[in-house]
């Protein structure tokens, strides 16, 4: 991660560090069936069945996070797929396709920046036409995997870049015109509950999010957040980034500043639909100041978004079933689907 002014201390990266071990330190659970819905081979969703046996359990779309890069997948969130299970949820666990290394850029004479390493964050637009794609067969792939599901009731989550497109998905009625993603309707859902995520592009780039992972996503250069900080996205002021929109906080880069206007959740408003955030105080990976942007922004439209700062909370207990974090996720989950 970047450093920005009031960057993180010694203690508060052991924190994250201890809670990102506790989260990963889980084994995978394996899904109870698994569906494709598409031909690639990430184009897949793990099911997992409510394990009381119920019939008529509403259905959470999980989306994972990891920057939206390769090397994390959705197996580090099935802890949290069997964890609510257990509380009476059908889970379907999406996996999308996300940058790998495979990806030295994302458009054409678009260069890495020099500070760029390890995977490229995301694919344009296949991360996005994977999300779409996986929402508008959900209904038809849960009722016939998952027959004990309630198609009328789902709820989608995500943590982290998980968050982001969980958002984006309930977003996609308020699509610029001419968007292949567009629907004519808001979506069937109940609502979101978006953990820790990267809601607000400007904010995520401003604060250097994950190594410039929103300005990779978008196909411009990352080089500047990775080498000299937020501030030299704007020639030194990191609050005009803050202050401003994402067009600014992209340094006018015209590829990526057009795609943020069909990619940040931020400007997507409002949706109409039921938003819950829930964000650790002590995030240090994507600082609530990020989800506070967005819940600003909704506001500005008109639109109520429930935010719920866990005080002594980083990261990653969002999606860590052995900590307290986690039941609150689950009865947010709850208040929206029940």
């Amino acid at each position: 991660m970047t450093d920005f002014p009031g960057s993180p201390d010694s203690a508060a990266r052991e924190r994250d560090a201890a809670e990102s071990a506790s989260a990963f330190a889980h084994p995978a659970v394996a899904p109870d069936r698994t569906a494709a819905y598409g031909d690639h081979p990430d184009q897949v969703v793990d099911f997992y069945a409510p394990r009381d046996g119920r019939t008529g359990a509403p259905l959470v779309v999980l989306l994972h996070g990891g920057a939206w890069r390769s090397p994390y997948d959705r197996a580090h969130v099935s802890p949290l797929a069997d964890f609510l299970a257990r509380r009476g949820f059908a889970v379907a666990n999406v996996e999308y396709r996300r940058g790998g290394d495979d990806i030295p850029r994302q458009r054409a004479g678009a260069e890495p920046g020099a500070g760029s390493t390890g995977p490229v964050a995301g694919r344009w637009p296949e991360t996005f036409d994977d999300v779409a794609a996986a929402l508008d067969a959900m209904p038809a792939l849960a009722s016939r995997e998952l027959p004990g599901a309630d198609v009328r009731r789902i709820v989608v989550s995500g943590h982290s870049a998980g968050g982001h497109l969980a958002l984006w998905a309930a977003a996609r009625h308020v699509l610029p015109e001419g968007s292949p993603w567009r629907l004519p309707a808001p979506p069937s859902l109940r609502g979101v509950v978006a953990l820790a995520p990267i809601a607000d592009f400007a904010t995520a780039v401003g604060l250097g999010v994950c190594g410039g992972a929103v300005t990779q996503l978008l196909g411009g250069d990352a080089g500047a957040v990775l080498d000299g900080g937020a501030g030299s996205v704007l020639g030194g002021d990191a609050g005009a980034v803050l202050d401003g929109d994402a067009g600014s906080a992209l340094g006018g880069d015209a590829v990526a500043v057009e795609r943020a206007a069909h990619a940040d959740p931020g400007v997507l408003l409002p949706t109409g639909i039921a938003t819950a955030i829930v964000h650790g105080v002590e995030d240090i990976v994507v600082p609530p100041a990020v989800s506070e942007a967005y819940v600003d922004a909704a506001a500005r439209s008109g639109e109520t978004v429930g935010l719920t700062l866990l005080g002594g909370v980083g990261h990653f207990p969002l999606i860590d079933p052995s900590a307290d974090a986690c039941a609150v996720v689950a009865e947010e989950l709850a208040q929206l689907a029940w």
